[in-house]
């Protein structure tokens, strides 16, 4: 059994958050090589999404194992010391801690890992996103697996006919909870379409008994207690043989569906789907960007990646994003742009409320007068 390991960082941006230097990604791609060749990793390469380096690695060790994810934490030190030198933005950000605990947990990167025996054809999108919250995965993986006017082999092939299991993280109160689809499909909608909460972590087939796909569900201002950066969620998917196929995987991306994220975090905007030459966020530190990383799996080797959303198929989805955005930005300040009041309590706005809270009179007493 062989574990596919996606772990994230941002540790500086090049230029401001838009993008990832080309050195921070070498001494990446140097590490990974150099790990594959000491047999700590099976296969690996490194990839990015606007300024989040992302290193995609098949090993035998497991999920939330302490010698890929100190590699990973090793790996993400060296890229800081890159931005640092080149004065790149926000240099190391996402590393919150001073010292590697056994693994990455409470620690900034974000990670999605599946564990799983390897079919004898074994396709998978790894699906990268910048400016944006674990919670952006939520309506995507809903389409993928219990909605059959996106995915017709919920009704066509007996596999997947019986349903998925949807894991849900309540991100507040680090509590768990799952849901069998479609019976239950009514009650899950009800709290991941709340997704700045709940979050979908994994899924599995009910039928095969497998692991389907598994999400990063780090939230960074929950873990620091202020704003320091979007999370931007790393996801696997499997696809075919009694799973979704690849096509009805990145269907639900045609649509440019409104995530939270972009400018400082604060706002609502249309998720982009872009090949990996596009997927440098630069527009009001946005349209949030999401690219899908198409591999072919043979006894842990990566054969890829294919580029799945360089694709002209996806054109429209990119410019209903470009107009979504228009229509949003005009609206300044005003919710529905700009997040509700409870969701930017990690941001500035907390020291805002804080600095003007004995301006604030009971409704019951006179009016006190400005001072001239």
């Amino acid at each position: 059994m062989n574990t596919l390991s996606i772990i994230k960082a941002d540790t500086g941006g090049f230029v401001g958050h838009s993008e990832v230097h080309p050195e921070a990604l070498q001494v990446a791609r140097d590490a990974v090589s150099a790990a594959v060749a000491d047999g700590l990793l099976i296969d690996g390469t490194v990839s990015r999404c606007g300024d989040d380096i992302s290193l995609i690695m098949t090993h035998r060790h497991g999920a939330d194992a302490e010698p890929v994810h100190s590699f990973a934490w090793d790996t993400f030190q060296k890229t800081t010391a890159v931005a640092e030198r080149l004065g790149l933005y926000g240099a190391g950000q996402d590393l919150l801690s001073d010292a590697f605990s056994g693994n990455l947990r409470g620690m900034g990167p974000g990670y999605a890992e599946l564990e799983f025996d390897e079919r004898p054809s074994e396709p998978v999108i790894c699906f990268l996103a910048d400016k944006t919250e674990p919670g952006a995965w939520n309506l995507p993986l809903y389409k993928m697996f219990a909605d059959p006017f996106n995915t017709p082999g919920l009704v066509i092939d007996e596999k997947m006919h019986v349903g998925f299991r949807f894991e849900v993280y309540d991100l507040y109160e680090e509590r768990r909870v799952t849901f069998e689809t479609p019976r239950e499909t009514y009650d899950l909608l009800m709290y991941i379409g709340a997704p700045a909460r709940y979050v979908v972590h994994r899924i599995d087939s009910i039928r095969l008994g497998i692991p389907c796909a598994a999400t990063s569900t780090q939230r960074l201002s929950l873990i620091a207690g202020k704003y320091v950066g979007k999370d931007d969620p790393v996801m696997i998917v499997r696809c075919q043989s009694g799973l979704p196929a690849v096509g009805e995987v990145l269907e639900p991306f045609a649509m440019a569906y409104a995530v939270a994220g972009c400018m400082r975090g604060s706002h609502h905007a249309p998720i982009m789907p872009v090949g990996l030459a596009q997927a440098t966020p630069a527009r009001f530190d946005g349209p949030p960007r999401v690219v899908a990383l198409g591999f072919q799996i043979k006894n842990g080797a990566l054969i890829g990646p294919r580029d799945m959303f360089d694709d002209p198929s996806f054109d429209r989805a990119r410019s209903q994003a470009n107009e979504v955005m228009d229509y949003l930005r005009r609206h300044g300040p005003f919710e529905p742009h700009r997040l509700a009041l409870e969701d930017l309590e990690y941001t500035t706005m907390h020291q805002l409320e804080a600095n003007l809270a004995d301006r604030w009179q009971p409704l019951t007493e006179p009016r006190v007068p400005a001072a001239r």
